[in-house]
């Protein structure tokens, strides 16, 4: 996802609500979030779907990274010489 531009990249919602078409080709663009205020706050972010997808994704495998640690952390993980052997014997080798 490309680096949000403060200039650019955030807007009232008001002006969103009168360009809506225009906004979506620029996020979709742009690939970068629009920042959507109400009463000078942020109120929503909206995303391209692809970049979305993206991000998603690497949640889900900073996630898993994260279990992992905790695991090998407690004491639940496997060596290396063991896991290679263990997967040498399910390939047959």
């Amino acid at each position: 996802m490309q680096r949000l531009k403060i200039d650019q990249d955030i807007r009232p919602l008001s002006e969103f609500r009168t360009g809506i078409a225009s906004f979506l080709k620029q996020i979709h663009e742009t690939k970068r979030p629009l920042v959507i205020t109400q009463h000078g706050k942020g109120v929503a972010v909206l995303l391209d779907v692809a970049e979305y997808e993206a991000m998603q994704e690497k949640i889900e495998l900073l996630e898993d990274v994260q279990t992992s640690i905790t695991q090998i952390e407690a004491g639940a993980g496997t060596g290396h010489d063991k896991a290679k052997a263990a997967i040498l014997r399910r390939i047959g080798k």
